[in-house]
C-alpha cells in the first residue's frame, strides 16, 4: 500500500505529491504477522525533539519542504498504531483503522500551525480520532441508526460500555440520556440495537442530513486547534455532568469515570470485576454503587 501526501489538496493527486515509500513500511492487507511488522518497523523509527520538529515544521510551512513533511509523518506514525488500538472493538480490520488513522496524520502535518503554540502530537489526535471515527461510520453495520451528532456520540459512549454491562435499567437509560443531551427512547434503541437486534431507525425529518457523515471530521472554515479545545471543554462538562460527578464520594466517582467516561480520555472503559477487584469489594456492589450515583446524577442534572 503506497501512502501519499498531497500538499495543495486532500482529496487531489499532484505532482507536488510525496510518496512515502520505499522509505517507511507498507501497511499490509495480509495476516496478523505482517501487521505485526509493520507495527514493530514504525515503533523503531525516531521521535523527533521539540526543536527538531519544529526546525522540520518551518521547512515544509515556508518552503513546502517534502522531505520535512515525510519526518514529521514518520515521526508520529506510533501515535496512529496507539490511537487505532482504542477502536478494535467495532470488529474492523486494524490495518484499516491504522490507514485511516494515517490520512488523519497527513491532513494534521498539512494544517499544523506553529504559533499556535502546541505540539504536533496533540495538534494531529483530533484530525486521527476523527478520520477513524468517519471510517468506522461509514462502514459499521449498526452505525447507520445513529443519524444525527448527539446519536452518534451516544453510539460510541455505549459501544465503548456494552461489553461491560446486561440491560440498563430506567434510571441508568434516563441518566445518560441526559448526561448526552438525548432521547431516553434514543438510548434504549442504541441498547437494541447494539445486542444484536436490528431495527430500522429512520433520521427526523429535520436532521441536517448535509453534515451526518462528517460528524465527527472538523470544520475547514475553522482552526483545528480550536476546534480541539472546544471539543475537549464540551466533552469535559457534557451539559453539566462534570458538576453533577463532582457530587459524588470518592470511591463512586472513579466508578462513574472509569465505566462511563473513559472513552472521553482516550482510555478503555474497565470492567466491574477490574473495579471490585480495585476496591475489593463484589462486582455485585460496584454494579451497585453504579447505579445509586447514576441516580444522584440524574437528580442533580434535572434540578440544575
Amino acid at each position: 500500500m503506497t501512502i501519499a501526501l498531497s500538499l495543495t489538496s486532500d482529496h487531489q493527486s499532484t505532482s507536488g505529491s510525496l510518496s512515502l515509500l520505499p522509505q517507511m513500511p507498507s501497511l499490509p492487507r495480509g495476516g496478523m504477522g505482517s501487521l505485526e511488522s509493520y507495527i514493530s518497523a514504525v515503533n523503531q523509527m525516531p521521535m523527533l525533539t521539540a526543536s527538531e520538529e519544529i526546525s522540520l515544521a518551518q521547512r515544509l510551512a515556508k518552503d513546502n519542504d517534502l522531505e520535512a513533511a515525510r519526518r514529521l509523518i514518520m515521526s508520529h506514525l506510533r501515535l496512529v498504531v496507539s490511537v487505532s488500538r482504542q477502536y478494535l472493538g467495532y470488529g474492523l480490520p486494524h490495518a484499516d483503522l491504522i490507514q485511516e488513522g494515517n490520512i488523519g496524520l497527513m491532513k494534521a502535518v498539512k494544517r499544523f500551525d506553529l504559533s499556535q503554540g502546541t505540539r504536533l502530537v496533540s495538534y494531529a489526535m483530533y484530525w486521527i480520532k476523527a478520520e477513524i471515527h468517519e471510517f468506522i461510520l461509514k462502514n459499521w453495520r449498526l452505525v447507520r441508526v445513529a443519524t444525527t451528532k448527539p446519536q452518534r456520540k451516544l453510539f460510541f459512549n455505549l459501544r465503548s460500555n456494552k461489553p461491560n454491562i446486561q440491560a440498563m435499567s430506567p434510571l441508568e437509560i434516563d441518566a445518560l440520556a441526559k448526561a448526552l443531551d438525548v432521547k431516553a427512547s434514543d438510548v434504549r434503541e442504541m441498547e437494541i440495537r447494539l445486542g444484536g437486534q436490528d431495527v430500522q431507525l429512520e433520521p427526523d425529518q429535520d436532521d441536517d442530513q448535509h453534515i451526518a457523515q462528517g460528524a465527527w471530521m472538523a470544520d475547514s472554515r475553522l482552526e483545528p486547534t480550536q476546534v480541539l479545545m472546544k471539543q475537549e471543554t464540551f466533552d469535559l462538562e457534557l451539559h453539566g455532568l462534570n458538576k453533577a460527578i463532582e457530587q459524588l464520594d470518592e470511591r463512586s466517582k472513579l466508578i462513574i469515570q472509569s465505566r462511563w467516561l473513559a472513552n472521553q480520555s482516550g482510555e478503555e472503559a474497565m470492567t466491574l470485576h477490574e473495579l471490585a477487584a480495585k476496591f475489593n469489594i463484589s462486582a455485585e456492589r460496584v454494579r451497585q454503587i453504579e447505579v445509586a450515583a447514576l441516580k444522584k446524577m440524574r437528580t442533580l442534572l434535572v434540578s440544575s
